[in-house]
């Protein structure tokens, strides 16, 4: 993609560059944040899972019911530990998942790598001949001055030197003219090897540009999946817990008030009479009846 590119009128920069490795390190650094999340919050449902189970099979609630109320309470104590269990696989889920994210961004820094590396040497291959460049360029063009000045003395001093001094001007002048002609050379040979340089710079540059836009497409599209992915089995979790609840209701509705009344009588009644009325006893009568008194009768009683 050549949105990408990020260029710089400067041939040594690499802002626009570092501005692509930057923001794909950002985005590294943000998957492993999610990362992080996913395993907090298995920490989280683990504890709560374990604490539901707990709480189910320690803590009486309503252990002395009977009947139909006491297997709703069986079934709802039953939920509730399966609820837990629930929490406890969503944990080692969430901890799946984050491996998962985890093998991804490693997978994106390996590929990374061996393109950021052949990156690294040819800018500083470009940059050495960069220098170089510039050092030619600053050599001929204090051959130029050189040769320019060995000119303006030959000219100035045309009337007012012996022969022995003009040759020598004239002998300083080849000298300068050979030294520039070298020093022309040198700097043209630079310019035609940087630009060389330079075209495999660019071709390299926009190759890596197109694989970080891919590789960038590639992160928030999985960051993307796995985010929905978590969502999707949070959601999964509470319709799972719904039915589990489910069971309890259904057990509810099967609960009898009269049937535990019932079963309650049946299992603790002590007989089906009730105790006579107690009668006052003279104690003067009683002495001259001396026959026995008869037991009081009992009344049959309705429930």
């Amino acid at each position: 993609g050549t949105g990408w590119l990020f260029p710089s009128t400067d041939l040594t920069s690499t802002v626009g560059y570092d501005s692509i490795i930057q923001h794909l390190n950002d985005g590294r650094k943000n998957c492993k944040e999610f990362e992080d999340f996913l395993k907090e919050r298995a920490i989280i449902e683990e504890k709560y899972g374990k604490e539901l189970i707990n709480l189910s099979k320690k803590k009486p609630c309503g252990q002395t019911e009977l009947n139909t109320l006491k297997r709703s309470l069986d079934v709802f104590k039953q939920q509730i530990d399966n609820v837990g269990q629930g929490h406890i696989q969503l944990a080692q889920t969430l901890r799946e998942e984050a491996k998962k994210m985890e093998e991804f961004r490693e997978k994106q820094k390996l590929h990374r790598k061996k393109i950021e590396l052949i990156m690294e040497a040819i800018h500083k291959n470009r940059n050495l001949q960069y220098k170089k460049t510039m050092e030619a360029k600053r050599l001929y063009e204090q051959r130029c001055r050189d040769k320019d000045e060995a000119e303006q003395a030959v000219h100035r001093n045309a009337n007012l030197v012996t022969q022995k001094q003009q040759e020598k001007l004239f002998l300083k002048l080849a000298q300068t003219k050979s030294a520039l002609e070298d020093s022309d050379r040198s700097y043209q040979q630079s310019i035609t090897a940087l630009e060389k340089i330079r075209e495999e710079w660019m071709k390299e540059h926009i190759k890596a540009c197109e694989f970080f836009e891919t590789q960038e497409c590639e992160r928030i599209s999985y960051f993307r999946g796995a985010l929905w992915l978590h969502v999707n089995q949070l959601s999964q979790g509470c319709v799972q817990n719904d039915e589990k609840y489910e069971e309890i209701r259904k057990s509810l509705e099967m609960c009898s008030i009269e049937k535990d009344i019932d079963f309650f009588v049946n299992l603790r009644k002590t007989g089906s009479s009730a105790p006579a009325p107690v009668v006052y006893e003279n104690y003067y009568n009683t002495q001259r009846n001396a026959t026995p008194v008869r037991s009081p009768v009992s009344v049959p009683i309705s429930r």
